[in-house]
């Protein structure tokens, strides 16, 4: 299964040259979940036909344990890969192939544990949760949320996280900044108004606004313990001898848990009309991605303390994000748990190392144990 699912590329992007869909690998996952006795439900994605989650449901009852992750992977680059990053290639006591570590061995390693199970024995349900586009637009989660039907009461979702427990994480926003001048000959400024001296003043009070964001918000489980922001791109103009006459920044803004996105946002639009008031240039602040909330599951919930006694070390804060917050706001408890170490994803020469393999499946079956059969 780890192989095959390799084998069929699922990669999501914003840009639709690399874009594809993930039904080869939803009907190829929903036919191993009927042959080990799943009843399953493939809900495509409205509007996009080649694109659907998966919801596969072993045993009945009430609650039950989602075992969760995303079909599709990111793009690559194959001409600098040691092999074909679509073969699944075992070599040297590891599995290369896109997707191996981030995440599809995840799902592979979910029904493989589930497969030791009697269904008879169960008194909550054990549910496979198969996603498309987390690493896009998390479409497929956000799918799942808005339907608002329960599946289960605990939720693991098994990124590459070291065989060790993650409880939270940061949020994700990307937002855009354009300024709108007036272009001119630059000989005379008097003939225009520069985009790019009124996003110079942006950028000014937005740097400010990170320093108060950052001596108010401080949480030391994380590795970066405060909010991050990050001018990632500008562009602006497109001569010397022209005042500009518009110019676009984009931001990245990693928020901590408890700090509200929408309050955020709402925040840099008011520091951007702030620094430009009476400059009489035009500006506007939008999303770039429909962004992730941060995520934080109780430190004292089951689920958390299973996967401590299970893995051997005390549940983690990560600053990459995940479908964890559109879980948690179904009412489930959230950790993030996989066998892959994320500093393989998403470069050449993926991989998953052989040696993780056992040792997850062992945290699965004691995971089905604990919250399938004795809750």
């Amino acid at each position: 299964m780890l192989k095959r699912l390799i084998e069929i590329p699922s990669v999501s992007s914003v840009s639709p040259s690399h874009d594809m869909g993930n039904r080869p690998l939803i009907d190829e996952l929903a036919g191993w979940c009927e042959a080990g006795g799943f009843r399953v439900e493939v809900r495509p994605l409205e509007g996009v036909a080649d694109k659907a989650n998966l919801v596969a449901s072993l045993g009945k009852g009430p609650g039950g344990l989602v075992l969760a992750g995303h079909t599709d992977t990111v793009p690559c680059d194959p001409h600098l890969w040691s092999q074909d990053p679509f073969q699944g290639v075992f070599r040297d006591d590891r599995l290369y192939g896109l997707g191996s570590c981030d995440m599809k061995s995840f799902l592979a390693l979910a029904l493989e544990a589930a497969a030791g199970f009697d269904p008879k024995d169960f008194r909550h349900p054990l549910v496979i949760l198969a996603t498309a586009d987390e690493e896009s637009s998390m479409r497929g989660a956000r799918a799942i949320a808005e339907a608002g039907q329960p599946l289960g009461r605990q939720a693991v979702i098994g990124e590459p996280t070291n065989l060790r427990p993650v409880r939270m994480h940061k949020g994700i926003l990307m937002e855009g900044i354009r300024v709108t001048g007036q272009a001119g000959h630059s000989s005379d400024p008097s003939l225009g108004n520069s985009a790019l001296e009124g996003m110079h003043r942006v950028m000014g009070e937005v740097l400010a606004w990170r320093d108060e964001l950052q001596a108010r918000h401080r949480n030391p489980q994380f590795q970066v313990a405060v909010p991050t922001l990050n001018l990632g791109h500008i562009h602006g103009g497109d001569n010397p001898n022209r005042i500009c006459g518009q110019c676009e920044l984009h931001i990245d803004l990693r928020p901590l848990p408890g700090m509200e996105p929408d309050a955020l946002r709402q925040t840099l639009t008011e520091r951007v009309d702030k620094a430009l008031q009476d400059t009489g240039l035009d500006h506007e602040v939008f999303r770039l991605i429909p962004g992730v909330p941060p995520m934080e599951t109780p430190a004292d919930s089951e689920l958390v303390r299973v996967t401590e006694e299970l893995t051997g070390h005390a549940a983690e804060a990560v600053a990459f994000g995940t479908e964890g917050p559109f879980l948690r706001q179904m009412d489930m408890d959230v950790v993030i748990l996989g066998p892959g170490d994320i500093r393989q994803a998403h470069q050449p020469d993926e991989y998953l190392a052989l040696d993780r393999i056992e040792p997850m499946l062992k945290i699965l079956r004691g995971l089905i144990q604990r919250f399938c059969i004795h809750a």
